[in-house]
């Protein structure tokens, strides 16, 4: 398997990234938090891992998912198209060159961009909850699209209309096309996934704009760019998107009623699943410490 854009797209998000921290997290925060760090670390770890494995779930699947939705899928390319016809090919047809390169980039850059910084930024706040419940609706995110695309089979605008709506994306940009086949099969469309995590973000930005106000704009104008270049670039339906939408409500509502204080109950029943997890976490964090605490006595005794 091969990524020929990796490199760049690291360098990039990376960048996006180091600006982001700066400008919208701020340097006193950012300082702040090296105390606190690994803390942090211990109360987040448990959900990071269950996103994690649930990636790593999410990623095998979609390798043999469309093999197994021919078996018993739902076959819906042609019900979309009766709901909503040739829309995308009405979008595309204002198409124009910097449009092009705008979506073509937001697609890529600033969707891994969108959906990767708030894990860091909530990450380095106090309060935890913002983490836990970014986590959680990444979570419900994969765990729901990855079930659809197992029942539905349903290819894109760009397979079913080839003569009504170009591939943008990959006749301005070839070498993504190595990138997104790698990630993705061309049955698996509904919902989008860009939009659900998009607008995830969007939502929970405004959800933490006391924390981070210009976190707000400039994550609700990223997640519209990333949802139109679904439909601009012929990659999904509109009626995908509009799906993708009412999953990220979902997707947030839920997280939201998880992490909630009055599930007295399931918080004792998490706690209760996480307490091996916690006690690992325990030791590495003991023996971090440890290491700290003796290179200090170390340098104080060479001084």
């Amino acid at each position: 398997m091969s990524f020929p854009l990796l490199p760049e797209i690291v360098l990039v998000v990376s960048l996006l990234t180091v600006l982001g921290l700066i400008l919208i997290v701020g340097l006193d925060r950012l300082w702040r938090f090296r105390v606190d760090a690994i803390d942090r670390f211990k109360g987040v770890f448990p959900y990071l891992l269950l996103l994690g494995g649930v990636l790593a779930v999410n990623s095998y699947l979609r390798r043999v998912g469309p093999s197994l939705s021919w078996v018993f899928g739902w076959q819906i390319t042609d019900d979309i198209f009766a709901i909503e016809g040739n829309f995308v090919g009405i979008i595309q047809s204002y198409s124009n060159p910097i449009a092009d390169l705008y979506f073509s980039y937001i697609y890529i850059y600033g969707y891994i961009f969108l959906v990767a910084f708030p894990v860091l930024a909530y990450f380095v706040l106090s309060d935890e909850r913002p983490i836990r419940e970014i986590t959680l609706a990444y979570t419900i995110n994969y765990v729901v699209g990855v079930l659809c695309y197992l029942v539905f089979i349903a290819y894109g605008p760009r397979n079913v209309m080839p003569d009504l709506v170009d591939q943008i994306l990959y006749l301005n940009w070839p070498e993504s096309n190595l990138l997104t086949t790698d990630f993705n099969a061309n049955v698996n469309v509904f919902p989008s996934l860009h939009t659900s995590l998009s607008m995830t973000v969007a939502l929970l930005a405004y959800r933490t704009r006391k924390s981070y106000p210009l976190w707000v704009p400039v994550s609700s104008i990223l997640a519209v760019s990333v949802m139109i270049s679904t439909m601009y670039l012929g990659i999904h339906w509109g009626t995908d998107v509009v799906a993708g939408i009412g999953l990220a409500v979902f997707s947030v509502g839920g997280a939201s009623w998880l992490v909630s204080p009055e599930r007295r109950r399931l918080r004792a029943i998490g706690e209760r699943l996480r307490a091996p997890i916690d006690r690992m976490v325990d030791w590495f964090v003991d023996l971090v410490r440890e290491y700290r605490q003796t290179n200090r006595s170390d340098s104080r005794l060479d001084s």
